[in-house]
Formats: C-alpha cells, structure tokens, sequence
C-alpha cells in the first residue's frame, strides 16, 4: 500500500485549521488532501482542532529520476501544455507580472495534477509548475540549461540526446523532449523569432535567441536521426580582457599590446578553430574603442556584444520560398561603406566579402576587425587568399596578396585546447611583401610542454625577441609599449 495515495474532499470547518503539509489547494478553493487508498473517509473536522501531533513520515513517492515516472511526466507536460494554450488567452496572460503568472498557472496545474492522479511531493509540483511555464514562455526542456551560467554550449542531437559543454568539455544530461514533434515545435519557436524558417525545404538554419546566442538548426532530410540544434551560449556580461588575463588565456603584456592596436586603429584579424573563443576576443578588443567612433558591424546572425553607445548593427537574410530576397555578407558590406562608418567589424569572413572588406581596410576603414577560421596566422593568409578568388575577378595572385598585406597588420591566433581551454596561441605581424610573398613575423606564442594523465595541458607564453614594427606608429600616438615585454629572457 505505500507509495499508492488518492485525493478526496475535505469538508471545510467553520473555522478553517492550518492544512497540513501533504495537502493542495484546488483553484475553486476547496481544500484537498491526501489519504492512503483503503483507509476510511473521517477527516472531516467540526471543530478546531488540538494541537496538532508530530508530523507524519512523508509519503513515500517515486523520484522524478525514475524512467517510467519521468516519462509520465513529460507526457503529462506536453499535452498540460496543449490544454493551456487552448484555454488561456495568452496575450493577456503575458502583461501581467511573472509572479502573477506562475499563480495563475499553479492553480491551473494543481488542479490537473489532482485530477490525473500524478503522485507529486510539494518540490515536485513545484518543478513542474516552472516545467509548465517554460514550456508556455520559454524553450521548454532546454530552458533550464540556458539559465546555467556554467554551460556554454548545448547540443541536441535528435529528442533522445543532449549534450552540453562545461569547463570546455562536453558531458550528457538527462534533459530530454517528448517527441521530435516536441522539438521541432522548440525549434520553430527560435527560428520564428528572427524571421526565418526551417522545414524540409529548408532545411538548414542559422538563427539567435534574444539574448545574442547563436543557434545552428538542421532537421530532416539533412539530419538522418532527427533535428540536430547547436545552441552556443554568451555570457550576460560580456567578458573584458582582464578577465581573459585572470583565467589564463593570455598575458597582461598581450593584453595591454592588443589594447594599444585597437586604441591606435590598427587593422587585426582573428583566426581560430570553432569554438576557440574568437567573437568572445572580438567582444573583448571592443571595449579599447574610442566612444566617439561609429561602428558597423556585419553578421550572419547578430551576436556581437560590442560595448561603444554608437553601433549600427547589420545581419544578413536568406531567401524567401520564391528563392528571392536573399541578403548576403557582400551586399551588406558595400552598404556599409555608405553609412559612415569609421570600423566596419565583420562577425565571420567565409566568402566573396573578404575583397570587399579589404576595400574597406584600405580606403580609410582603419582599425576595422573581422573574424576567420583558420589554424594558424599563415593559414588564415592562405584562406583569404582563397576567399578573395571566390569574387571572380580578374586579379592576379601578387594583387591579391598586395590588397592582404596592405590591408592588415595584426593577426590573433586562438585555439581550444583537448583540456577545454581556451588560449591565444600566437600574436604576429604583417610587415609587407617580399617579392610574392607576404612577409608576416610572430611577436608573442604559447609553447605546449607537457599533457598530464587527467589531460590537463601544461605550457607558458613567450616573446620570440622580435620588436614590432607596429611599435613606431603607437609612439607617434602617444601609446608607450615598454620595449622589455618583447625580451624573450622576460618572463610574461
């Protein structure tokens, strides 16, 4: 008999006693309480009681954590959810306060939970509640996951499976949606929300939450076992360069160079692999430009937290169900130019744009920034190169890298580490041409020693001994490096 409970009306008093712990209040106001089943129907109280014994062991339920509960629950979730949708009216639900809100839908959900005979402890109804309301306000299942600050990335894969990233590396969780129907409708929710779509027409997508995470959604027929949904989180408060110096990603001497480059207006790039920290680099290098400067920023799916008052922000479209009205990086650029921007800062050069943003570097644009995926700086050179010749114009390889050399002068090297650290593994400079090559020197590295056995990677920064050419043209700005930071028996 224990574990089995059933729910049966509680003739009120005259004068109502406190309901004990076990008990719910239903929305009609009549009070509820719990009773073994078999046990006799003598609660009923006329007058006011004793005082009341020692509480009872609490009634034993089965943990959330069991499959066959949690199951139930999920399914009770969903169709709970369905139920709201067509009872409530949700756009006057949403102009009332959010404690207003969750009273409203607790009353709703106790009432449900009594009627479906769910065996729920008063934490558990609790949980559920909010379950509820993310599923109503927020991104259900997930919605837990995005308000853990701890976890950067969340990777669904089908309706079964989620992953999320922590520290840098990845770990299962229990989180799980009812169906792929389930998800996808979470999925449309995002996509919706910034004016795209994604079905089997379409389906690839690209989209953002309203907080600036990205999101990257493929589902059937690309996806073979269901949606696939790449969620990469940003921190609330962007992260400032000290704080990339605090957890190790740099040096203070890096840190204070990189911040002298952007005050001056120098033109950097910044390379690394997926998820090495470039746009958190980017976010960061913001912060040292000049309030008083405009600044344009070119994105696939905006999500850049730049920290100036004056940014005019730009993303790009794709086409409608005709085909037609695609916006692309190359539109968005040339328009730039026409907005009076002093930086043009491009979220992810991939393509065509990369000559058209060399344009700009070149023609009175300095100091603007872009990201690119690439190794290593020679490489990110290399993939210029490449992206410029996806223009088609009639432009021989020494123009090409003319337009590159002149165009930029600094390139950070990130990487994420097998331990989930995230480095800045080499700072270099382009010092120009040398017949057909460009001439590029390294000024700062990260040297990798050792791996420990739980994977930990050992190694520590230097300077290679070069002085930076660059050094001259912050002197002429009044920006004073001392020149021992570039002294390779100086420790960083």
């Amino acid at each position: 008999m224990a574990g089995r409970f059933s729910f049966r009306k509680v003739t009120s008093p005259p004068v109502e006693p406190a309901l004990p712990d076990d008990a719910a209040a239903a929305p009609d106001g009549i009070a509820w309480t719990v009773f073994p089943e078999g046990e006799p129907e003598t609660a009923a109280v006329l007058a006011p009681p004793p005082p009341p014994p020692p509480p009872p062991p609490a009634p034993v339920v089965v943990a959330p954590a069991n499959p066959v509960l949690r199951d139930k629950l999920l399914d009770a979730k969903v169709r709970l959810h369905r139920r709201l949708i067509e009872e409530i009216n949700l756009s006057a639900l949403e102009k009332l306060p959010e404690e207003e809100i969750r009273k409203h839908i607790q009353q709703l959900v106790a009432q449900y939970v009594l009627v479906e005979r769910l065996a729920l402890n008063t934490q558990e109804l609790s949980d559920f509640v909010t379950e509820i309301l993310d599923e109503m306000t927020g991104l259900g299942p997930i919605e837990p996951l995005l308000k853990d600050a701890s976890i950067s990335d969340i990777l669904i894969n089908g309706h079964e499976c989620v992953y999320v990233e922590r520290g840098g590396l990845l770990e299962p969780t229990a989180v799980r949606f009812k169906d792929e129907t389930h998800l996808l409708r979470i999925v449309n929710k995002i996509v919706s929300a910034v004016g795209r779509r994604v079905d089997e027409s379409h389906p690839l997508c690209d989209a953002r939450l309203l907080d600036g995470s990205r999101v990257n959604v493929a589902v059937r027929p690309v996806a073979v076992d269901g949606p696939l949904v790449s969620i990469r989180k940003f921190s609330k408060k962007p992260l400032h360069l000290n704080k990339l110096v605090d957890v190790g990603a740099l040096r203070p001497q890096m840190a204070e160079l990189l911040a002298a480059l952007v005050k001056a207006r120098v033109t950097t790039i910044i390379s690394g692999g997926t998820g090495s920290g470039k746009t958190t680099m980017l976010n960061a290098l913001s912060a040292f430009i000049s309030d008083k400067e405009r600044l344009i920023t070119i994105e696939d799916a905006a999500e850049l937290q730049l920290q100036q008052p004056h940014v005019a922000r730009m993303e790009t479209r794709p086409p409608n169900v005709e085909g037609k009205g695609e916006i692309r990086q190359r539109d968005l650029v040339k328009n730039a130019l026409r907005m009076r921007p002093e930086r043009i800062i491009l979220g992810e050069c991939r393509g065509e744009e990369a000559f058209d943003m060399l344009q700009a570097m070149n023609t009175g644009h300095e100091g603007s920034m872009a990201t690119i995926h690439a190794n290593n700086p020679r490489e990110a050179i290399s993939r210029l190169e490449q992206m410029i010749g996806m223009a088609g114009l009639p432009m021989t390889i020494a123009s090409v890298r003319g337009q590159i050399a002149a165009a930029i002068r600094i390139v950070v090297q990130l990487s994420r580490l097998s331990d989930g650290k995230r480095k800045v593994m080499s700072i270099a400079e382009i010092t120009g041409m040398e017949g057909d090559i460009i001439q590029m020197q390294e000024i700062f590295k990260f040297v990798r020693t050792a791996t420990l056995e739980d994977g930990t990677v050992q190694g520590h920064f230097v300077a290679t001994g070069v002085r930076p050419r660059v050094l001259t043209e912050l002197t002429a700005k009044g920006i004073k490096i001392p020149s021992n930071y570039f002294d390779p028996g100086h420790p960083l």
